[in-house]
């Protein structure tokens, strides 16, 4: 984070607690998605098996509804993890997205390298972050960004702004975390992050369909 970043971070984050104050016991949240209805085929890619999450990670994890499978591409193709945790309310501060940028070093991946990409999808163009990690002699293309059923935002600062905004506007704080992985190993960055954005060009128009407006 930047010099002015580091600076302004109380302030935000007290603004943000006077706010959800404010809010107190008038907030609206939405109802949760139906993921159980989440499409099984996305264009040429289909959902080959569930990926189970630990007990423990969901504990940790406190979402409210959890989409996690994993997606092919044809026969032959590659092979893309995807993840959606949806949290319902994030006014106690307690449930709230956490950052890939966090989780994945914690799990043992070492960053390679990051930085932020814009997908042109059906539905507009996102703005999303990509990330290169490293494990064991294995190599992974991580993209991830946070989404209302309106928004998009990728960094971590905007989607506490798109919280207050939310807040105000509507009286709800619901927010999805978004992840796609693609293992590289064999095949190179490049053609990873081509895959990854190929399959999140179709993940996006779908979800945002899903997700409460």
């Amino acid at each position: 984070m930047s010099e002015r970043g580091l600076r302004l971070a109380p302030v935000f984050l007290a603004a943000q607690a006077l706010i959800a104050h404010w809010a107190g016991g008038r907030e609206q949240p939405p109802s949760p998605p139906d993921f159980a209805r989440f499409p099984t085929t996305l264009a040429d890619w289909t959902r080959t098996a569930e990926d189970a999450i630990a007990p423990e990670v969901v504990g940790e994890l406190r979402a409210d509804a959890v989409l996690s499978g994993f997606y092919q591409r044809g026969a032959s193709g590659p092979s893309a993890s995807l993840l959606v945790a949806w949290f319902q309310s994030q006014r106690a501060g307690a449930s709230q997205p956490h950052s890939p940028k966090v989780c994945l070093p914690a799990s043992g991946w070492t960053p390679q390298n990051m930085d932020l990409i814009a997908v042109d999808t059906a539905a507009g163009m996102i703005r999303i972050n990509r990330y290169v990690v490293a494990k064991a002699g294995q190599r992974a293309v991580v993209l991830y960004w946070y989404q209302t059923g309106s928004t998009v935002v990728a960094s971590e600062w905007e989607s506490k702004l798109a919280v207050l905004v939310g807040t105000l506007r509507n009286r709800r704080t619901d927010m999805a975390l978004v992840r796609i992985v693609i293992w590289t190993t064999g095949q190179g960055d490049a053609a990873g992050t081509g895959e990854a954005i190929a399959f999140a060009r179709q993940v996006y128009p779908v979800l945002r369909d899903r997700l409460p407006l």
